[in-house]
């Protein structure tokens, strides 16, 4: 089992795409990592040496921000969006598409589920 900053790379996988599972690296950071150590994209995780995987994660630890790391600094990031009353940070403190989306009729999954109004009128009696 291969653990790179505190997860679990799978290693029956590519290692372009095993790599991607770091939050903060994707398939072509992963691919720029791999030809930093001369390492075919296509080779499985379980194909590489330890002394390569240990390129592998010196790599990452120096030049990339990941996981726990990353995860602060975008929360940081938002926090002081909120803070400061910027357009962005208000869009986050109600929970609406902060990035330019339209609203009246797409956005379902930030603003939750549709609840229908309806048009307020009683059904009509059977009169006779």
């Amino acid at each position: 089992m291969i653990r790179i900053a505190g997860i679990n790379i799978p290693e029956n996988k590519r290692a372009d795409v095993a790599l991607s599972y770091l939050q903060g690296i994707g398939v072509s950071n992963a691919r720029e990592i791999l030809s930093k150590v001369k390492i075919d994209h296509e080779t499985k995780m379980s194909q590489i040496p330890e002394n390569k995987v240990e390129q592998i994660r010196e790599i990452i630890e120096k030049e990339f921000v990941v996981e726990g790391d990353l995860r602060t600094e975008v929360s940081q990031n938002i926090k002081r969006l909120k803070e400061i009353n910027a357009y962005r940070g208000v869009r986050h403190i109600k929970n609406l598409p902060a990035r330019g989306q339209r609203t009246k009729t797409n956005a379902r999954t930030k603003r939750g589920k549709k609840v229908t109004v309806g048009s307020g009128r009683k059904k009509a009696a059977d009169f006779k």
